[in-house]
């Protein structure tokens, strides 16, 4: 098979298209033909290696995993004697810590693949599986949305922005977002109430507060969205950093406002296949679509990381596979 490979950190360029042999299911697996993943902010850091951090998780020396990607959209090939849940011929979605740059993918039955909702198309599912999930988990699990609370969602034009703004609509919050001039319509449309351009404006001096302050993006801090939240708000944040490490100490012994960094990636896969399942109900139900910006072939994979790289992809960038 076709696969996506780097066995050093560094920029797009280490990314070598290679041949590797085709996996066979396990007792317990199913084998995925791909036909969609995605490129993410993560995956750009995972490439890298920096933040230093994030080596804890990939490796500190080199990569500990040859192929990128978390997410996917494909049709399982085949299935192990012992599996009983999927069969031959599904059309899925799915999660994985790594491994999704290739035409194929062997994973546990009680991994989180989930039959793929009937009216998205492979490249539309396989953007849900990290965008749509790490922003439930951050809204409802992190900061314990309800009906009613007010949100704001910084970066909400981008992966997990999109879909944060759709899933604080579909709990009942009164919506704000941040995003570029050219994204405002965008934004409005997924349900935002309110859009800040911040280009021309500084939300945290509005005068407007909130419940929860979501950054995805990595373009705030606890500081300066402190006097934007209300006595209970709470900061999120999908990055860690050593201000936000030493804030979350501080919250074990403070009362009021607080900040919290989290991880989706590494919750139980039991969770990550409820969340998915979800998720499923809510796009068959009309409350979530996927925004994609740009599609690139699997040969193009050192482009479509530049692309990402740059800062300013809108929603998606997936990575379609034909089959060789």
């Amino acid at each position: 098979m076709r696969a996506i490979v780097f066995t050093e950190y560094g920029p797009p360029e280490v990314l070598q298209l290679k041949e590797l042999p085709k996996p066979k299911p396990k007792e317990d697996e199913v084998l995925i033909r791909i036909y969609a993943t995605t490129v993410t902010t993560a995956g750009i850091a995972a490439l890298r290696g920096k933040p230093l951090i994030s080596r804890l998780f990939t490796g500190i020396i080199k990569p500990n995993h040859p192929i990128l990607g978390v997410e996917l959209a494909g049709e399982i090939e085949a299935v192990g004697a012992g599996v009983s849940r999927l069969r031959a011929g599904d059309q899925v979605f799915a999660s994985t810590s790594y491994g999704t740059l290739c035409e194929y993918i062997c994973l546990p039955e009680n991994a989180p693949v989930v039959l793929k909702p009937p009216s998205m198309t492979h490249e539309q599912a396989a953007a849900v599986v990290d965008g749509a999930h790490t922003a439930l988990y951050f809204l409802r699990d992190m900061g314990n949305i309800q009906s009613g609370s007010r949100v704001l969602v910084n970066g909400a034009s981008g992966s997990i922005g999109t879909f944060a703004v759709q899933l604080a609509r579909y709990f009942g919050a009164q919506v704000s977002g941040v995003c570029s001039t050219r994204n405002l319509e965008l934004v409005k449309s997924l349900g935002a109430d309110a859009v800040f351009d911040y280009t021309a404006e500084d939300f945290t001096k509005s005068g407007e507060t909130y419940d929860i302050i979501f950054d995805t993006v990595n373009k705030s801090s606890f500081s300066r969205c402190k006097t934007a939240l209300t006595p209970d708000g709470i900061y999120l944040t999908t990055y860690p950093t050593a201000a936000i490490l030493l804030q979350m100490a501080w919250n074990s012994l403070a009362r009021g406002k607080k900040a919290a960094v989290g991880f989706a990636g590494v919750r139980p896969d039991s969770e990550k296949t409820e969340n998915l399942h979800f998720l499923r109900e809510l796009i068959e139900g009309g409350s979530l679509r996927s925004v994609i910006d740009r599609t690139y072939p699997l040969e193009q994979a050192s482009e479509a990381y530049h692309y990402v790289a740059k800062g300013h992809k809108v929603g998606n960038v997936v990575i379609t596979i034909q089959q060789s």
